[in-house]
């Protein structure tokens, strides 16, 4: 017979070789079970891309045997005429509550022309754990807009997601003129999975870096590195705020940008409204006098560290 500690870890181990990097962990001192929750370390800057987002968490099981499909959000809205490096995203996974471990497969179903980023998440379970993962959800340019569907379907349960395709100006952007519009940056680095429109993406954390959440340049020590957004239509701004990487690993004093301009564009030209010198924090609000411009851009002079890139999560604009 199996003792009981040994199945625990086989558990584990099995959990982190179908989940992959992110749920790798250990058990910790004097622990007889596996750790409640298994994550991925921070990635290297300029490490190749992986998903962040796949983990493993210990729950208590309600021992029903049932498998359940869940989501992080009970609609999506995905909005057209974004750059396919930054689709809509979502989370999703499943929760064992059998009272034995088990094997578990979720499928992923999206009606066409939407696409989804995966068809489907497996892992083993213990029971009471739940396995989560990001999804994303391109919208290409020709779709309708209006409702479509995303259905979860694990053991007997389905979970439908209703999808609203939506125009950028009819998302809820929270007061700020830069969410979801368009971005070009002077540069984007290679080796992973850096893409400008993320920092508009309305995520200003470190988390998921490398992983598609922020932007890095391709030209170390070589300055300015300059993003733009264009905002649709003259809007009036005073306000821009930024975000840089900062995580206890790579802190913004070592690893974020130190020196920039704001500026914006007026017929056709660009001005500086805002100066930014020596900084070492994660974000950075910049106040100006109102202007009316189609376009902001963070033109980067400098960043802290040895390794200068430009390390951008966020730009956000306000009237």
């Amino acid at each position: 017979m199996r003792h009981p500690r040994l199945t625990a870890a086989l558990a584990v181990a099995a959990v982190a070789a179908l989940a992959g990097p992110a749920a790798a962990g250990t058990p910790g001192p004097g622990t007889p079970g596996p750790e409640p929750a298994v994550q991925s370390p921070e990635p290297e800057i300029g490490a190749p891309a992986r998903d962040p987002d796949v983990r493993v968490e210990r729950g208590t099981s309600k021992g029903t045997g049932d498998l359940t499909p869940i989501a992080g959000t009970d609609r999506l809205v995905a909005p057209l005429g974004v750059d396919p490096a930054c689709p809509a995203k979502l989370k999703i996974g499943m929760r064992s509550d059998a009272k034995e471990p088990r094997y578990a497969d979720l499928s992923i179903e999206v009606d066409q022309p939407l696409t989804a980023s995966r068809l489907m998440l497996s892992s083993y379970l213990p029971p009471g754990y739940e396995l989560g993962a990001k999804l994303m959800v391109a919208v290409p340019p020709t779709t309708p807009k209006g409702e479509y569907g995303l259905r979860l379907k694990a053991g007997e349960k389905e979970l439908a997601v209703p999808i609203s395709v939506v125009d950028v100006g009819e998302l809820d952007n929270g007061g700020n003129l830069a969410f979801r519009r368009p971005v070009t940056a002077s540069s984007q680095h290679t080796n992973a999975n850096y893409p400008a429109c993320s920092v508009v993406d309305g995520d200003p954390s470190s988390n998921g870096w490398a992983g598609g959440n922020g932007w890095n340049d391709a030209t170390t020590s070589e300055w300015p590195d300059t993003i733009d957004v264009a905002l649709g239509e003259p809007q009036q701004i005073s306000r821009v705020d930024l975000y840089t990487m900062d995580t206890e690993r790579y802190p913004a004093s070592s690893a974020g940008v130190r020196d920039w301009d704001v500026q914006v564009r007026v017929n056709g030209q660009w001005s500086t409204v805002a100066q930014v010198r020596g900084n070492t924090a994660g974000m950075v609000r910049s106040d100006f006098t109102s202007v009316t411009t189609d376009a902001i851009r963070i033109s980067v002079l400098a960043s802290n560290g040895a390794n200068d890139y430009s390390r951008i999560m966020e730009i956000e604009a306000y009237p």
